[in-house]
């Protein structure tokens, strides 16, 4: 027996199911667009386009630092909110240059990183620098001929007072 009642038919957009399935589509449409814009307006600086280049380029950076032992090398930092001092001392005094490059670096933007070249007489180089705002820095100290290299690491505004020794000890 068939019933003669009608249900009322109401149109597909009036109910809420098919807007529920459209919308998680939709959505996956829209998270996707939003980070395709991401993809393309940043840039992550990661990638390096030869391999063999920087191997060498690393293995150069390790004899620099062991020249930098051999030598004796170590450094006294000293970081104030618009200046640096380094004090920089050696086995033999002849080794101390009487200029230095300096790079403070922040490790994950570049925008904030600064180099100095520092002249100084027995061992003592001063400048000015732009203020550097709290977190970890990256303090490279190299002569300059660039034969030797020493690095450093400090977390500011606690760690004022950097001692660099290549030796380890």
């Amino acid at each position: 027996m068939v019933s003669d009642k009608k249900f009322p038919v109401t149109p597909w957009y009036k109910q809420g199911w098919p807007w529920f399935l459209i919308a998680l589509p939709a959505t996956a449409v829209v998270a996707g667009t939003i980070t395709l814009v991401i993809a393309i307006k940043s840039w992550d600086g990661l990638v390096v386009d030869d391999y063999y280049k920087e191997g060498k380029a690393i293995v150069r950076t390790i004899e620099r630092t062991e020249l930098a032992k051999q030598l004796g090398l170590t450094a006294q930092l000293k970081v104030r909110s618009n200046s640096v001092r380094v004090e920089v001392s050696a086995s033999d005094l002849d080794n101390v240059p009487g200029a230095i490059h300096l790079t403070i670096s922040h490790p994950t933007q570049s925008g904030f990183d600064q180099m100095l070249t520092l002249r100084g007489q027995g061992g003592v180089f001063e400048g000015a620098i732009a203020p550097l705002s709290t977190g970890r820095w990256l303090f490279q100290l190299e002569n300059e001929s660039r034969n030797w290299r020493m690095n450093g690491t400090a977390y500011l505004p606690t760690e004022t007072e950097i001692r660099i020794d290549p030796s380890g000890s």
